[in-house]
């Protein structure tokens, strides 16, 4: 059991050590680019600025979440505080949406009423905020792609795209004087920004509808394990999402011989670890020696890390 509470420490502690230094980045740079949108009049800085603010809380909430995750299970939460990291990523994309409407409000009013903006200004912080949300980027996405991780790197994402917006919208302006074209550039990359934000939205849902996990087929699951030795069949096969890299099965196996359940049990949990990589399995055998189908019992076997268990559960 101590191997598997280090273990998971060790990653735990991994997650927020690779989220502290994009969040100091990327607030510091958010109140230096608020100011500047408000000096040079640019709503598209001001927008990314927007983004940088929501990013810096986004991965301060995925750094909450990383740290919640790793407290052990007890006897009110059994599966510990593995969806700590879910509920996070959902609220992130709730914020996002906010953002992405804020955005295109203003927008829309700016193309109303355009204001001049200071194009030198706009370009040379947005080139030094492009630098620092690459450099964020690169540093999330070579670190762990839990959907917390994603949450968060799906802000940096957006913020990078608005970096990109503001340096484009500022060459424009300094070149032919169009200053419209820094809300429509804004409302662009805000449509681009909601199409992400609407995918992962729906698949943190679906997780925490316990959904099936959208890599898995329980077919193919099923007609595997169906070709182990003594196993007349499997049915009330439920699979489902604990966190992004946590997955829970549950099933009952019909068996004709109660003596081989012990190799059974041994061989499908190296089948479902091994060929899915589904850590915590629930299986129920069902004998069919007697011509009937006789529930005996619910056997658990689990692996995570170092850690090996197999037990029965007597009140099955």
């Amino acid at each position: 059991m101590a191997n598997h509470h280090d273990h998971s420490h060790d990653s735990s502690s991994r997650k927020r050590d690779i989220l502290f230094l994009p969040l100091m980045l990327t607030a510091g740079f958010a109140v230096v680019e608020a100011l500047g949108g408000w000096v040079t009049g640019s709503l598209a800085l001001l927008g990314d600025a927007g983004h940088m603010a929501s990013d810096a809380a986004a991965l301060a909430l995925a750094w909450l979440g990383a740290w919640v995750a790793r407290k052990p299970a007890n006897a009110r939460h059994n599966y510990g505080f593995l969806r700590a990291e879910v509920l996070v990523a959902l609220l992130n994309a709730l914020i996002m949406l906010g953002v992405v409407v804020a955005i295109v409000l203003e927008a829309i009013e700016r193309m109303q009423s355009p204001q001049e903006v200071a194009a030198g200004g706009v370009m040379l912080i947005a080139f030094i905020g492009l630098l620092i949300n690459l450099f964020v980027a690169f540093h999330l996405h070579r670190g762990q792609h839990t959907i917390n991780h994603r949450a968060a790197l799906l802000h940096v994402m957006g913020d990078l795209l608005g970096s990109v917006a503001a340096l484009t919208a500022g060459l424009v302006i300094y070149f032919t004087g169009w200053y419209l074209i820094d809300p429509i550039l804004s409302i662009f990359i805000s449509v681009l920004i909601l199409v992400s934000t609407l995918r992962l939205l729906r698949e943190v849902v679906h997780m925490l509808m316990e959904g099936v996990p959208g890599h898995l087929d329980i077919d193919i699951i099923r007609q595997d394990l169906l070709t182990v030795p003594e196993v007349e069949g499997v049915h009330h096969l439920r699979v489902w999402s604990l966190s992004s890299e946590v997955t829970a099965l549950s099933a009952h196996v019909v068996v004709n011989d109660k003596s081989e359940w012990p190799m059974i049990l041994e061989t499908m949990r190296h089948i479902l670890h091994e060929h899915f990589a589904i850590q915590h399995v629930i299986l129920q055998p069902e004998f069919n020696h007697t011509g009937r189908q006789d529930a005996e019992g619910c056997w658990l076997t689990e692996k995570s890390g170092e850690q090996n268990r197999v037990g029965i559960d007597d009140h099955a």
